[in-house]
């Protein structure tokens, strides 16, 4: 590690940084954190190039390029193209967490795994079929990516229709070769139709909005575990308390595991502050996305 003090420069392509990852990358050991706002594509290299030529290839390696704003491939793209404006050994790492969906995304997924293997399904995700519910934003994708990697049928649902959700789908598919199914969850036909033979349910919906009752967790005769990413009342799942860790959900078929959004937000914070620690500890070659963020979710838990 570099003498020289550690600076992580923030880029986001809204009008403001958040708050919650200047907190998260101070703690993490950062000293100093400049932001850079409204930040185009085409402003990338510049902005790169300047931060890593002016510390020396001693220096550069205590600096860090943290990329949020809101959209999950455009901070992915700018992920590319920062790499690409390095010049070896003027390199430092890149981490990208756009509204913090890609360390939430690998949280839900990883607790997802383990219960499912806390449930009696030795493989966890490998072999199930996992519905995402509001899955079209960007945590449900990322979410339904992560459960894909890891050998789970996944079934993205929107609450418009599945040719809606088919238009997200195929970005998936477009971008790295996997197929997921478009899901139709505007009826409560519809949404039973689904819960027919799903495993595990995982809800990404907006905040304040429920997309299942606790009558239809219970009548999903498969349904092993239940995760929700929103905290904000009415939450996701109905019957599925913010601080649920594995709970049994009461009157589900077989006894299905809640997952409340805290329990999830607790490993979520976790992941994110190692890898804030890995950006320091590293070479500067890291590259830091969501499957990183799984990887060390995963380790979290074991």
């Amino acid at each position: 590690m570099s003498e020289k003090p550690t600076i992580l420069h923030m880029l986001d392509p809204n009008p403001r940084v958040s708050p919650f990852d200047v907190n998260m990358a101070i703690d993490a050991g950062f000293q100093h954190i400049i932001p850079y706002t409204n930040v185009g594509e085409d402003e990338v290299l510049g902005l790169v190039q300047d931060a890593i030529f002016s510390r020396g290839p001693t220096g550069v390696k205590a600096t860090g390029l943290f990329i949020g704003g809101r959209d999950p491939w455009l901070a992915l793209d700018m992920v590319r193209i920062a790499r690409d404006s390095m010049v070896p050994p003027f390199e430092m790492a890149v981490f990208a967490d756009p509204s913090g969906g890609f360390t939430t995304a690998a949280g839900l997924v990883a607790v997802v795994n383990a219960q499912l293997i806390e449930a009696g399904r030795k493989g966890g995700l490998d072999g199930t079929k996992v519905a995402i519910f509001g899955g079209t934003g960007p945590v449900g994708l990322v979410s339904a990516i992560l459960a894909a990697d890891h050998g789970a049928e996944v079934v993205v649902v929107s609450h418009r229709s599945a040719e809606a959700a088919a238009k997200h789908t195929a970005v998936i598919k477009e971008r790295y070769g996997i197929d997921v199914i478009p899901g139709d969850g505007s009826t409560d036909e519809s949404k039973a139709a689904i819960l027919q033979d799903v495993q595990a349910v995982i809800s990404t919906a907006k905040a304040g909005i429920q997309i299942l009752t606790n009558e239809q967790l219970c009548a999903a005769p498969e349904l092993l575990v239940a995760a929700d990413a929103n905290a904000v009342p009415p939450l996701g799942l109905e019957g599925v308390d913010v601080m649920d860790k594995g709970k049994i959900i009461e009157g589900s078929a077989r006894g299905a595991r809640g997952v409340g959004a805290l329990a999830v937000g607790n490993v979520k914070y976790q992941t994110q502050n190692k890898l804030f620690q890995d950006m320091l500890a590293g070479d500067g070659t890291l590259d830091l996305e969501f499957r990183a963020a799984m990887k060390r979710a995963m380790e979290l838990l074991g």
